[in-house]
């Protein structure tokens, strides 16, 4: 009785959860909570000199709930820091629409060596 609890809870945690597809061709070392991450939108340049660290791609899960846009931004942001990388680049993205109530984006994570805060960037929404 304890494992099919156990089992339901896992799954109905998980299919909450946007479907996360990564891909990464050059990690990088680590990066401290305290270094910047620049989150730049589709219509933002990214600048010269980057290092591609990978790919994400955020998709519908079928059950997904907290997939607003601002909300996958912060967990791309999340997952460039574990991987080395300080700009996170929208390069496609769905809106809600008719067969999904979540953003579908493409992601790709830079390792930039200039100072992001200087770059124009998407800035997170507090609720």
């Amino acid at each position: 009785m304890t494992k099919m609890l156990l089992l339901i809870t896992v799954i109905g945690i998980t299919s909450c959860s946007p479907k996360i597809t990564s891909n990464f061709t050059n990690p990088q070392p680590k990066l401290s909570i305290d270094e910047k991450v620049a989150l730049l939108d589709i219509e933002h340049e990214l600048p010269e000199n980057l290092t591609k660290v990978g790919e994400l791609r955020f998709q519908d899960s079928g059950f997904s709930t907290d997939c607003s846009f601002n909300s996958l931004m912060n967990q791309a942001r999340i997952e460039a820091r574990k991987n080395g990388a300080n700009i996170v680049k929208v390069v496609d993205k769905k809106k809600p629409d008719l067969w999904s109530s979540c953003h579908r984006l493409k992601i790709e994570l830079y390792k930039y060596d200039g100072d992001v805060s200087s770059l124009p960037q998407y800035e997170l929404k507090l609720d």
